[in-house]
């Protein structure tokens, strides 16, 4: 349990009806906060807001939104709003990838995927901060990718979609650091879950090694530390941090310390 006192204290998790989000939600109950759990599928949610709540003895409300329609984190905000709810910690987890080549696919697709992965995250961002600059406390995680380290995969959005959240979030931590607020890149590598089963990869997935997998509640502890110890990119898991030393001439730190050097908003 963490020392910190957490009684008063909520984490939004999108994308929590399963996988990393499913895990990040039962992390964050076993460490005492409450819980605003957002996905499509509101049956998982309360499903596993009543396991949570009975287990931990910590409030779960659940509010299903399709984060691709762009109305969605405002609506998620009023209703965090007018059940008196105030957002602490932000796990922004939703995601998916696309499958077809990019001019195959349709337009709507394509923007459904930036919005769901760019837009709603980079927006839940934006309105969580004012209530945590207020308070001088707030956690945010961002999911991006080991993608986000390599080089550019053909017609597939994912790796520029992962890419622009890694640089996103360590700009963030940068500027808000200062006022009490760590943001982390989360990058997890292949992970235990539904999303190849989702996105009709399971059997390409299964074909690879067994030493390149992690366990979802592995990938959330390591994320979870860094966030808390103000690391701005996680890298969870010994190979997948070999990997991305090898994908990048610099090393993650040296990267974020020379461009945090240049950082407007750095107090001194």
């Amino acid at each position: 349990m963490n020392t910190m006192n957490t009684t008063h204290r909520t984490a939004l998790v999108t994308g929590a009806s399963a996988g990393i989000g499913a895990a990040f939600a039962r992390h964050l109950a076993s460490e005492g906060y409450a819980l605003l759990l957002v996905a499509r599928r509101v049956d998982r949610l309360k499903g596993l807001a009543e396991e949570l709540s009975a287990k931990h003895g910590v409030r779960c409300d659940v509010f299903a939104a399709d984060l691709n329609d762009p109305a969605a984190p405002a609506e998620i905000m009023a209703f965090a709003q007018q059940q008196g709810i105030v957002i602490d910690v932000l796990v922004n987890n939703a995601g998916l990838s696309g499958k077809a080549a990019f001019a195959d696919t349709p337009w709507p697709k394509l923007a459904a995927e930036i919005q769901l992965m760019i837009t709603a995250l980079t927006e839940l961002c934006h309105r969580v901060l004012p209530g945590m600059r207020e308070r001088g406390w707030g956690r945010i995680i961002n999911l991006s990718s080991l993608a986000a380290f390599s080089p550019p995969g053909a017609s597939l959005l994912y790796t520029g979609i992962k890419s622009y959240v890694l640089g996103m979030s360590q700009s963030l931590d940068m500027e808000l650091k200062p006022q009490g607020i760590h943001v982390t890149a989360l990058c997890p590598g292949f992970t235990r879950s539904e999303f190849h089963d989702t996105m009709g990869t399971r059997d390409a997935a299964d074909k690879l090694p067994g030493m390149l997998w992690q366990e979802a509640d592995d990938v959330v502890r390591e994320g979870w530390k860094a966030v808390m110890k103000g690391k701005p990119v996680c890298v969870p898991g010994t190979v997948n941090k070999i990997l991305a030393g090898s994908m990048r001439p610099l090393p993650v730190s040296l990267q974020y310390q020379l461009g945090n050097r240049l950082n407007p908003f750095k107090e001194g």
